[in-house]
C-alpha cells in the first residue's frame, strides 16, 4: 500500500490527540475522557492492523518503509530529518503495542471506575501510549530518545498516582532517578554516534558499521576504548535502566505502587520492553563492539536473580514485578547469545501473557481488596474466568509446551546452550546459559505457587472470601483477559501446536515469525541500497516485485550469534535444550504442587535450611541498602557535602564574599585618592588658572603706562641675563 501521513500518522497521533482533547475535557466534560482515550487507541490499533497485514502479505525480510521530513534546517551548517522506519519487526511491534494497550484501556474503565482521579489516569495513559508508538515508528535515535523521556515522565506520574501515599511518592522518585542513570549514558552514546556518522538514523548506523567507521578508539577516563564498544555500552546502559536489568533493577518492584492497569501497560508489556527493543535495533553496534558476552551475562544474572526473589514474595503484584524483571533478563540473554529472533519473539509473547497476568491480578485485588496471597485461597470458585485466563498465562510464562512462552524461551535457551557448548568459544558463555536454565526451573515454581496460594485450597481468610463477589462475564472486566489468554497459545507464533513439531500450513503459516524477523547482521550489505523518501512523495517501492521469503530450517535458524554456520551444532543444542526445558518445567511444577497443594513437602524446612539466603532474598539482595546507605549516603551524599563546602565554604566565602571585601577596600581607596589627590590636583590647577587669568587680565588693562613698565622690566631682565649669566 502507499504510505503517507494519512495512513501512518494516526497510529501515533490518535492517542496524542486523545490526550490533548482530554486536557480540555477533564474539567468541562469529564464523562467523555475515558471514551476519547479508548477511541484514540482503537483508531491506532486499526491502522496498525493495516500495516501488519501489508507486511505479512509481502512476507519479505527486505520490505521496509522509510519516510522523512525536515525537522529544522540551518542550511549547510546543520540539518535534522525526522521520520518513520517500519520493517517487519516494527510492524509486529506496532500491532502488539496497540492491541495490548486497547484491551488494557478497556479493562481500565472497569478497574478505575469510582477513583477520584479517574480522568487523570486516562490522560496519562493516552500520552504514554502515544509516546511508545512514536518510539516504535522512529527512524533515528534522537526521536527515540525524545519519546523515551516522555514515557519516563508518564511512568513517574503513574507510579506516584496515589500521591497521598508516602511510599508512592518515594517509588516514583526512585524510578525517575534510577532510569536517569541509564538515560544519561544513552544520550552520551547518541552523541558519540552522531560525531562519528553525522547522523543517528538506524540505516546510516548500519551502513557505518558495515563500512568500519567505528574501528577507531576514544579516550574515556584515561583509557583507550574502541568507539564501537564505547557507543554500544552507552546505548546498552540505556536498556539496563529502562528494562530494569542488573544492577539498575531496583526501581521496577516499587513501581507497582501505581494502578494495576498501568503496571500491565507500562511496567510489564511495553515501556520496560522498549529498552530491549532499542538493543535489538542497535544489535549491529553490539556485535561490532564485541559486547555480546557482557550482554548475555547481564541478562543471565537478571533472569536468575529476580526469579529467586520472586519465590518468597507474598504480595501478588510483587511476584509479577520480579517475574517481569526475570523475563526481561531472558530477552537480554537472548540478545547476548545471538538469539535475535527468539529475543524479539519473547518480547512479544511476554507482553501478551504478562499484561494478562497483571490485569488478572487487578481483577483479584479489586474483588478481595488485598494483595497478600496468604490471605486468599479458593478464589477459583468465585472468579472462574480470571482463574482460567491466569492459568493460561502462568503456563505460558512457565514454558509449558503448547504455550507461547515455551516457544520463545526454549529457543533462547537452545541458543544459549549452543554458544556455551557447540560454538567453539570454550566456556565463555557457560555461566549465562547455566543461569538461564536455573531461572527456567524457578519460574514455573514461583508462578504455580502464586496460583495455588491465590485460587486453590481452602480460603485462608474466610471474611475476605465471603465478601468477595462472584465474577460474571463482563466486556470491560474479564473479556480482555480471555482475549489475551487465547494468544498465549504457541501456534500463533511458531507455526506448530507444541512449538516442537510442524502443523499444516493452512492452520498457521509455518514459522512466519522466523521468516519475517531477521537480524540486520545477517546481511548488513542490503542497507546500502535502502533509500529515504520524503513524506508526500510517491512511494516508488510499490513498483518493486518482492518475492516472499521462504522459511528454510537449514539456512534460517533465527540465530545471529557466534559461529552461525554450525547447523548440526545448533540442531543438537536445540534438541537438548527442548528436552531439558520440558523436564525442568515438569519437575518445577510438580515440586510446587507437592508443597502448596498436597502439603507433602513443608516449605518451612527449606526456609530454615537456607535461612541466610532467605534473609537476603527478603532484603532483595540488599541492593537498596547498598545504593541508599552506602553509595548515596556514605558516598554521593558525603561527596555532595564536600562539593557544598567547596561551593559555600571556600568559593562563596573567599572567591565571592572575599572578593566583595577586596572590592569594597579598593572602592574606599580609590574614593580617597579621587577626593584627596585627583580632586585637589584638579582644584589646584583651577586656582592656578584663575590666578593666571587675574594677572593676565590686570596686565591687559589697555593703559600705555603699564605696557612701558612691562617693557622696561623685560629689558632689565634681558640686560641682567646677558651681562651676568651668559
Amino acid at each position: 500500500m502507499e504510505y503517507t501521513i494519512a495512513n501512518v500518522a494516526p497510529i501515533f497521533l490518535a492517542p496524542f490527540f486523545a490526550f490533548a482533547l482530554n486536557c480540555l475535557l477533564i474539567k468541562k466534560a469529564p464523562k467523555l475522557v475515558d471514551k476519547v482515550s479508548v477511541l484514540g487507541i482503537l483508531v491506532a490499533f486499526v491502522f496498525a492492523i493495516r500495516i501488519a497485514v501489508d507486511f505479512t502479505g509481502v512476507a519479505n525480510t527486505d520490505y521496509y518503509i522509510h519516510k522523512v521530513f525536515t525537522w529544522f534546517d540551518l542550511g549547510e551548517t546543520f540539518k535534522i530529518d525526522m521520520g518513520i522506519y517500519i520493517d517487519n519487526m516494527g510492524a509486529i511491534m506496532l500491532l502488539m503495542v496497540t492491541g495490548v494497550a486497547s484491551l488494557i484501556h478497556i479493562f481500565s474503565t472497569w478497574y478505575m471506575k469510582g477513583d477520584v482521579r479517574y480522568e487523570r489516569f486516562f490522560l496519562y495513559m493516552s500520552l504514554f501510549t502515544s509516546a511508545m508508538l512514536g518510539l516504535v515508528l522512529s527512524d533515528n535515535l534522537l526521536s527515540v530518545f525524545i519519546f523515551w523521556e516522555i514515557m519516563g515522565f508518564c511512568s513517574y506520574s503513574l507510579i506516584g498516582f496515589y500521591f497521598e501515599k508516602e511510599k508512592a511518592g518515594y517509588a516514583s522518585i526512585k524510578a525517575f532517578m534510577t532510569t536517569r542513570v541509564g538515560d544519561v549514558f544513552f544520550l552520551l552514546g547518541i552523541l558519540a554516534i552522531w560525531h562519528t556518522v553525522g547522523s543517528v538514523d538506524f540505516v546510516s548506523i548500519y551502513n557505518a558499521v558495515q563500512a568500519g567507521a567505528f574501528g577507531t578508539t576514544v579516550s574515556f577516563l584515561g583509557m583507550e576504548v574502541g568507539l564501537a564498544a564505547f557507543a554500544g555500552v552507552c546505548i546498552f546502559l540505556g536498556t539496563i535502566g529502562k528494562s530494569a536489568q542488573f544492577p539498575l533493577q531496583v526501581w521496577l518492584p516499587d513501581a507497582m505502587m501505581g494502578p494495576t492497569p498501568c503496571s500491565a501497560l507500562i511496567h510489564a508489556a511495553t515501556m520496560v520492553a522498549a529498552g530491549v527493543y532499542l538493543s535489538l535495533r542497535m544489535y549491529p553496534m553490539m556485535v561490532a563492539g564485541d559486547l555480546l558476552n557482557l550482554i548475555a551475562m547481564i541478562g543471565g544474572i537478571t533472569a536468575f536473580g529476580a526469579a529467586t526473589i520472586a519465590m518468597i514474595q507474598t504480595d501478588l503484584k510483587a511476584v509479577l514485578a520480579y517475574s517481569t524483571i526475570s523475563q526481561l533478563g531472558y530477552m537480554v540473554l537472548g540478545i547476548g547469545v545471538g538469539s535475535y529472533n527468539a529475543a524479539f519473539m519473547h518480547l512479544i509473547t511476554h507482553a501478551v501473557f504478562k499484561a494478562c497476568l497483571f490485569l488478572s491480578a487487578g481483577s483479584v485485588i479489586h474483588t478481595v481488596h488485598t494483595q497478600e496471597m496468604p490471605e486468599m485461597g479458593g478464589l477459583r470458585h468465585k472468579m472462574k474466568w480470571t482463574w482460567i485466563a491466569m492459568w493460561c498465562c502462568t503456563l505460558a510464562i512457565a514454558g509449558v509446551p503448547i504455550f507461547s512462552g515455551f516457544v520463545s524461551k526454549d529457543r533462547i535457551l537452545g541458543d544459549a546452550l549452543y554458544t556455551a557448548l557447540h560454538a567453539g568459544l570454550g566456556y565463555k558463555y557457560a555461566v549465562p546459559a547455566l543461569l538461564g536454565f536455573l531461572g527456567a526451573f524457578l519460574t514455573p515454581f514461583y508462578m504455580c505457587r502464586m496460583m495455588f496460594l491465590t485460587f486453590h485450597g481452602k480460603p485462608r481468610d474466610q471474611h475476605i472470601y465471603d465478601h468477595a463477589h462472584s465474577e460474571h462475564l463482563k466486556l470491560n472486566q474479564n473479556v480482555p483477559l480471555l482475549i489475551l489468554s487465547v494468544f498465549t497459545l504457541g501456534m500463533f507464533f511458531s507455526g506448530s501446536l507444541t512449538g516442537l513439531g510442524k502443523i499444516p500450513a493452512p492452520v498457521v503459516p509455518t514459522e512466519w515469525f522466523k521468516t519475517l524477523v531477521d537480524s540486520p547482521t545477517n546481511n548488513l550489505e542490503r542497507f546500502s541500497t535502502y533509500t529515504k523518501q520524503q513524506f508526500g512523495s510517491v512511494d516508488t517501492r510499490e513498483n518493486r516485485v518482492l518475492e516472499k521469503t521462504v522459511y528454510d530450517s537449514e539456512a534460517m535458524t533465527g540465530y545471529a550469534g557466534p559461529n552461525p554456520d554450525n547447523k548440526d551444532g545448533l540442531h543438537h543444542a536445540h534438541v537438548e535444550g527442548a528436552i531439558a526445558s520440558v523436564v525442568i518445567v515438569a519437575c518445577s511444577i510438580f515440586l510446587a504442587f507437592l508443597m502448596y497443594i498436597r502439603g507433602t513437602i513443608d516449605p518451612g524446612k527449606f526456609v530454615k535450611m537456607f535461612s541466610g539466603w532467605v534473609t537476603a532474598l527478603k532484603n532483595k539482595y540488599y541492593f537498596d541498602e547498598i545504593y541508599i546507605d552506602v553509595i548515596i549516603q556514605k558516598g554521593l551524599l558525603k561527596f555532595n557535602n564536600f562539593l557544598a563546602y567547596v561551593d559555600m565554604g571556600l568559593y562563596d566565602r573567599y572567591a565571592i564574599d572575599g572578593w566583595e571585601k577586596v572590592s569594597r577596600t579598593l572602592y574606599r581607596a580609590s574614593r580617597w585618592f579621587d577626593d584627596n589627590v585627583v580632586d585637589n590636583t584638579v582644584d589646584a590647577f583651577g586656582v592656578l588658572a584663575k590666578t593666571g587669568h587675574a594677572v593676565l587680565r590686570g596686565l591687559q588693562s589697555g593703559l600705555i603706562q603699564i605696557y612701558f613698565i612691562v617693557l622696561i622690566i623685560a629689558l632689565a631682565i634681558m640686560t641682567v641675563w646677558i651681562n651676568f649669566i651668559v
